[in-house]
């Protein structure tokens, strides 16, 4: 099959496309013939060696977290799913490899594709949308009421963190520059800041909760904005010792996380409130939960640009140097 590799970590080095052998499939697994496959900033920091010590993959090596397509073959203890399923999926670590014609996917990592969707739709929601649900509902619990500061609001977690946020009845303030504006509040955020004009940090005070996916000085100037016994949940590190004991990384490691993550606890602890790392996981369940609120139009998915499976590497160029608003995704099919 068709398939773009890497052959070593490098940030300049292009996408190479190559003929590599279709993917077995376990017992477990099922077979997709890939229509869709959505980019994400995890694909770039994994293509740089950026976690490497966490994810340390073996070359060549084939990215793509999201995709959406059929089902065209299932192992034989598949009882979730059949031949001609339209589904879609966040792949699993280390089974990544959504830049393919094919892809074997563990079936308890896969959901139908909410049939008011295009492939390219679906493909863009998986990373997203799970990495949006395990922030405010698995870890902050969001209820009716509360305030949540969404950073990043028209990125592609962003534009999906605040729909969901609103749908749990939550208040949402978020930051975008002058030109987003009208699409953050078309996505329901109650207060949207220019973060070139405006210090968040001055107009934000007694937030419930934080999700923080920028840098470490954004992270630092959200401490403060929450109230005592409020949570801040970042997807862009520092990584903590939770997350290293829940992965299994060595002792060495673990120290390390533990020695990377200091400051930022230390300073939310000094304001009597609690930093949290997420690192988003599969999870088929979670995506039917999500699918449902799509298939009943209570959150849409917010799509920039589909280049076509020939374009990767000009897709993903545009993915790191574009800002876009929502996802990019390629068209396989």
């Amino acid at each position: 099959m068709k398939a773009y590799t890497i052959n070593r970590y490098s940030k300049k080095e292009k996408f190479e496309l190559a003929q590599i052998p279709e993917p077995s499939v376990g017992e477990r697994d099922v077979l997709v013939k890939i229509h869709a496959a959505g980019l994400n900033p995890l694909d770039s920091k994994i293509k740089s060696g950026a976690f490497k010590l966490i994810l340390p993959y073996h070359f060549p090596l084939v990215l793509g977290h999201d995709i959406a397509g059929v089902v065209i073959r299932v192992g034989s203890s598949v009882r979730r799913f059949q031949v001609g399923d339209e589904v879609f999926a966040r792949l699993s670590d280390f089974r990544i490899g959504g830049f393919a014609e094919y892809i074997s996917v563990n079936e308890g990592d896969l959901a139908i594709k909410p049939s008011n969707l295009s492939m390219e739709e679906a493909a863009s929601l998986p990373l997203v949308a799970l990495t949006a649900w395990q922030a405010l509902v698995e870890k902050m619990k969001l209820q009716k009421g509360e305030k949540v500061f969404v950073q990043a609001g028209t990125g592609g977690v962003g534009s999906f963190a605040i729909q969901l946020a609103k749908h749990l009845g939550a208040f949402v303030a978020t930051t975008v520059s002058e030109s987003n504006v009208a699409m953050a509040k078309e996505l329901g955020a109650d207060l949207v800041i220019d973060y070139r004009k405006d210090d968040f940090e001055k107009l934000l005070h007694d937030y419930d909760f934080v999700l923080n996916s920028q840098d470490s000085g954004t992270l630092e100037k959200s401490i403060p904005i929450l109230k005592p016994g409020g949570k801040v949940v970042s997807i862009s590190g520092p990584p903590d010792l939770e997350f290293a004991k829940r992965i299994g990384v060595s002792f060495f490691l673990r120290m390390v996380f533990k020695l990377l993550s200091s400051g930022i606890r230390k300073k939310a602890k000094q304001r009597g409130v609690n930093y949290s790392f997420l690192f988003m996981e599969a999870s088929g369940d979670q995506l039917e939960k999500i699918a449902s609120l799509i298939q009943t139009k209570k959150i849409h998915p917010v799509l920039d640009r589909v280049f076509s499976f020939h374009e990767l590497n000009e897709a993903m160029n545009y993915m790191e140097t574009g800002h876009p608003k929502g996802k990019v995704v390629l068209k396989m099919i």
